[in-house]
């Protein structure tokens, strides 16, 4: 039997950090094993904010580097750019067609950019792209037809419109369509270590976020200086700032560790000098192979570039099949 395939992007936004990896890129890993997985750097998605075109073109080339170090195998897996693949274009003026202003008025991630747009500039204009992009996210799922998408629970409203969008399509010109499941996964919740009340982010600014391939000395500069008790908490309750340095431990797997710092914790003489300190070697363990990695696909850029074009390629021919029968169901012409 063939495998099920899962289709899972990313924006080239810069570089990824700790929330992304254990929030998305660490299971992608896992699930080539299991499934058919086709991976995508969404580089139109970035459009829809401001931006510099020359650094969306290195930020692409880097998140493909940065993905491929982190240990996605093109022998497993297909990993495209998403503007070498116009399949997805095409196929989201289809569903454009079939999608309601309402359903995309509703969308959060739409009023929640907007308000950050308008916050830096009340003379920002908002795209019709930024209004639109959920019908473009669909159609990167769909144009593969794929059967489960990997996501935390804050991305399920995304997924239930695509779903929406293959059910209307499907009563409208005939099923073709699955309807994507969500495969969720446990993301461990990763906090600023400047401010624990605020999830990791690189919109918050450098101090809020460790980058995945950041130098060592600057990863424990920020661990040293993270934000721990800051005098507010009840006896005995453990603190956002503490809590967030168990959970960082916890995300690398050190388990030991964890219930050993747990106990200090339990009875009163935890150390957060010696909790700081042992976060930031796991974190150094965990980092320092993607970091050795990334470098030496950096120093080979034609052969990264040619699994960009090589997997682009074999993406757009899944979704040049998908194109053949959606033509074929609208009554669009097709010359083959």
């Amino acid at each position: 039997m063939s495998k099920k395939r899962v289709l899972s992007c990313i924006q080239p936004t810069g570089e990824i950090h700790l929330g992304n990896y254990f929030g998305a890129v660490k299971n992608w890993v896992k699930l080539q094993d299991e499934y058919s997985c086709v991976y995508g750097v969404v580089d139109l998605h970035a459009m829809t904010m401001p931006y510099d075109p020359k650094v969306l073109k290195e930020n692409t080339f880097r998140m493909v580097v940065e993905l491929l170090a982190c240990g996605i195998d093109p022998e497993k897996s297909i990993l495209f750019v998403q503007s070498l693949v116009p399949q997805h274009t095409e196929l989201a003026w289809v569903f454009n067609c079939v999608t309601s202003y309402g359903e995309l008025s509703r969308m959060t991630q739409f009023k929640d950019k907007t308000e950050l747009l308008q916050s830096k500039s009340k003379k920002a204009i908002i795209s019709t792209g930024l209004f639109t992009y959920p019908v473009l996210q669909a159609a990167d799922i769909l144009v593969y037809n794929a059967d489960f998408v990997p996501v935390g629970k804050d991305q399920e409203q995304h997924l239930e419109l695509t779903r929406n969008i293959a059910v209307r399509f499907n009563k409208q010109f005939g099923v073709y369509f699955n309807e994507p499941e969500p495969l969720f996964t446990e993301i461990p919740k990763l906090m600023s270590l400047a401010d624990p009340t605020k999830k990791m982010s690189k919109s918050l600014g450098e101090k809020h976020y460790i980058g995945l391939f950041e130098e060592e000395a600057k990863i424990r500069k920020k661990v040293r200086s993270a934000v721990t008790d800051t005098g507010d908490t009840p006896e005995g309750v453990m603190s956002p700032g503490v809590d967030n340095l168990f959970n960082l431990l916890k995300a690398c797997g050190k388990v030991d560790a964890v219930e050993s710092f747990t106990t200090d914790h339990n009875s009163g003489t935890l150390r957060y000098k010696d909790l700081k300190d042992a976060t930031a070697d796991a974190l150094e363990e965990l980092i320092n192979p993607f970091r050795s990695k990334k470098e030496q696909l950096l120093n080979d850029r034609a052969y990264v570039e040619g699994i960009m074009k090589e997997h682009s390629q074999k993406a757009a021919e899944i979704a040049d099949e998908t194109l053949h029968n959606v033509k074929r169901l609208t009554g669009m012409f097709d010359i083959r």
